[in-house]
């Protein structure tokens, strides 16, 4: 299909309003929801969607705050002086305009990467309010820029170009002769975004022309290189090339974009994972990430299965073997070898980037994998402990931080190692961690609910209204969550009928409920699924979720002895005011209370001394922690009442998944067990593996191998000690019910544990023997 062709049925899908003005829908709030542009494509593989951003609106709460902040430093920001760099670049009159300073000043390397988020944020920003400021200063940078690219032949540059910096750069890329820092297809990706986003959420045919008139020189350019020049050219940071190109092919339905964007697909970085092996050691973190985005936007627009493996198994290694206790990722901007977390808590761990590129990422395999309620489980650790605290509440313009630090008494507010700083400033910082914080903070509601047909998924408890349009439903959220374990959703409209709504339980979530009108309901709401109620409705319907909470240690993947503080999906910090610590507290884990019903307030000990825990989202303008030294915890053998064996694991391993067995007490280390508090039960951490003792997909059927696995705080971690008053206790899984036993009663050397009905039996007894 030409690209004629296209822009002619886009503008039919479009209507009028748009066809008639180069810039757009210039109304209100109903004009601009529903100006965004459907693509001519639809992606293939898709099991859930989410909602327009103008269909879900943030109601009275944190979320909304921090997004009223960045909208307030959208409508006050400069448009001339963002256009400084392209406007000299291009030979045009800078107009008077003070040029910028950081990462946007005339002499930075990568300079004009800032504007396209500030088009994207404009965009959703828009779209969210009907603020017509904000959606001026998108349409006024894109005439500029049309302007900039129109000169290209009197700057000289080739025809399409658009940027802040001579084209003489590209050129040294591709002879592999660039030595200036900079990246130049990172700058034109946010560039090439912006503009795409202006078009579809905004109707301007003025971005359109203009994105397509940059992606046709980009397809000029790189379309003349060998496939050995492009893959050496990759080896420069890019951004998510491959992604907007993909985003571009299904929008407008031409090819074109779809080979364009392949010629981005990194070998070296997608190999490995297509292979499901990390290799990220060493490498860029956000540099990454972009990419794996790429991966999941070219598989739904090909269907091709080999671009979903290589996504899902970034994400699976990522979230597994990299990712801190806060849901961000990387030290110094680097990954380092899996599981290297405790061995790196510094000042410039966890990259606001990254996290905000992982979240995208989570959305997008969300959509092709919707019961895998685990992607939600992270988002929501992420999107709550990094990022939203990520922003600085006290200045009015939501400035952010480019590093959340994590080493021991270390303060919100660090800026990169390249201009460094604390916290971003109206126009003298513009990080990449900048433009995505203000691209962030704009969209924070959307990925709280998705739909299938007319099945609703709640993803997120979060206060909001959402309006489902199309079968004109309204969904009224109302939370204090996570201060509160509850959440009720009002369902008004025309909302009779039988249809589905599912809710997700978090993985921590044990106990859950789920209650219609005040009648609880008779469902499946394990931890880590989707509780469906499918039902007839009637507006009014009003469901009410709870998720009881409880305080947990999430032990740091390279050291069983060092963990942060949970409870349910917050993680708490310790304030140690302006106290300097050079090294990790010694926390007293059992000792850990919360003390108010209104506010997530706790108290603990640590090094002997009370200290004050609470959300880390609210830790601003005092030095804490979030990592605590926890090895004074209690170690002990389980002996085995029937056999007098001791519990441990099969061949000493230390992966997942390795069988619990019982053997001869022969002083080796996996026989050794660390009880770790948690609410009113203990997790048994095996002294040898740093694993705990957990049962298989988390069973509850009699007969089910416990085993061990990384402590990820599901349910059946959880055991609860039994005493029986003659020295012996019974353990039960929290999750079954069942007691740890041995298979088929067994007291032979080797025989394996599982879990049983509580039959009477002594194998399902233990004396608990301090180490």
């Amino acid at each position: 299909m030409s690209s004629h062709v296209n822009r002619r049925r886009l503008l039919q899908i479009a209507g009028a309003t748009v066809a008639a003005s180069a810039v757009g829908p210039l109304s209100g709030n109903a004009a601009a929801r529903a100006a965004a542009l459907p693509p001519v494509r639809t992606d293939i593989g898709t099991g859930a969607l989410p909602f327009d951003l103008g269909r879900v609106r943030l109601t009275a709460s944190r979320w909304l705050d921090n997004q009223n902040r960045t909208t307030a430093y959208l409508r006050f920001v400069d448009v001339d002086r963002l256009l400084y760099n392209f406007r000299a670049n291009h030979r045009l009159s800078t107009g008077g305009a003070a040029a910028t300073g950081g990462w946007e000043a005339p002499d930075f390397p990568f300079r004009s990467h800032v504007q396209g988020h500030f088009l994207t944020a404009w965009a959703q920003s828009y779209a969210v309010t009907g603020d017509t400021t904000v959606r001026d200063k998108a349409l006024h940078m894109v005439a500029e820029l049309a302007r900039c690219q129109a000169n290209n032949s009197a700057a000289g540059f080739t025809p399409g170009y658009l940027s802040g910096y001579p084209e003489s750069d590209f050129t040294a890329l591709e002879a592999g002769t660039l030595k200036n820092g900079n990246v130049p297809y990172y700058t034109v990706h946010k560039t090439m975004a912006g503009l795409l986003e202006v078009w579809r959420r905004i109707g301007s045919t003025q971005a359109r022309d203009v994105l397509l008139a940059l992606a046709g020189w980009v397809d000029t350019r790189t379309g003349r290189l060998t496939t050995a020049q492009t893959q050496a050219m990759l080896a420069t940071e890019f951004g998510g090339m491959n992604a907007v190109l993909a985003d571009l092919h299904q929008q407008t339905g031409d090819e074109r974009w779809l080979a364009v964007a392949q010629r981005f697909d990194h070998a070296a970085v997608f190999d490995p994972l297509a292979a499901n092996r990390d290799a990220l050691a060493g490498l860029h973190a956000n540099t990454q990430v972009p990419k794996w985005i790429g991966a999941i936007r070219e598989y739904k627009a090909t269907g091709n299965t080999r671009y979903r493996d290589i996504a899902t198994n970034a994400w699976n290694i990522c979230v597994g073997a990299h990712t801190y206790a806060i849901g961000g990722n990387s030290q110094a901007e680097h990954f380092h070898a899996p599981n290297a977390i405790a061995s790196y808590l510094t000042n410039d761990t966890c990259e606001s980037c990254n996290t905000v590129n992982m979240l995208t990422l989570t959305r997008e395999l969300f959509t092709v994998t919707p019961d895998r309620a685990e992607l939600f489980d992270f988002y929501e650790q992420a999107w709550l402990n990094h990022i939203i605290g990520n922003q600085n509440p006290a200045d009015p313009h939501g400035h952010i931080t480019y590093f959340t630090p994590l080493r021991p008494g270390a303060r919100r507010g660090v800026g990169p190692a390249w201009g460094g700083g604390t916290w971003s400033t109206d126009y003298t910082t513009f990080w990449c961690c900048q433009g995505t914080g203000v691209e962030a903070h704009t969209r924070l509601m959307d990925s709280l609910y998705f739909h299938s047909g007319t099945t609703l998924t709640v993803n997120m408890f979060v206060p909001s209204v959402l309006s489902w349009t199309e079968r004109g439903i309204t969904v009224t959220q109302t939370t204090t969550y996570p201060v509160g374990d509850t959440t009720s959703l009002r369902v008004t409209g025309e909302a009779g009928g039988t249809w589905a709504m599912r809710v997700r339980i978090p993985g921590w979530a044990a106990g859950a409920t789920i209650s219609v009108n005040g009648t609880v309901q008779d469902i499946a709401a394990s931890p880590g699924s989707y509780a469906t109620l499918n039902r007839t409705w009637a507006s009014g319907d009003t469901v009410t979720v709870r998720l009881p909470m409880r305080t947990a240690v999430r032990t740091a993947n390279d050291n069983p002895g060092v963990g942060a503080v949970t409870y349910g999906p917050v993680v708490l910090s310790g304030d140690f005011g302006d106290a300097a610590l050079s090294a990790l507290p010694a926390l007293d884990v059992a000792s850990v209370r919360r003390t108010s019903s209104t506010t997530l307030a706790f108290t603990a000990t640590a090094n002997g001394s009370a200290v004050g825990l609470g959300p880390f989202y609210d830790a601003q303008g005092h030095n804490y922690t979030v990592y605590w030294n926890t090895s004074g915890l209690t170690t002990v053998h389980l002996v085995n009442v029937a056999s007098g064996l001791l519990l441990g694991v099969d061949r000493m391993s230390t992966t997942d998944g390795a069988r619990a067995l019982q053997w001869d007490d022969n002083g080796t280390a996996d026989h050794g067990w660390e009880m770790v508090p948690d609410g009113d039960a203990f997790r048994f951490r095996n002294a040898n593996s740093g694993k705990v003792l957990g049962v298989s997909n988390m069973a509850t059927a009699d007969g089910a191998a416990v085993l061990q696995w990384s402590d990820n705080g599901t349910a059946d971690h959880r055991w609860l000690l039994l005493d029986q008053n003659d020295g012996t206790y019974k353990i039960r899984n929290v999750n079954s019910g069942k007691l740890l036993g041995m298979e088929n009663g067994s007291t032979a050397i080797g025989a394996f544990a599982v879990q049983d009905s509580d039959n009477g039996t002594a194998d399902n007894r233990w004396r608990i023997v301090r180490a």
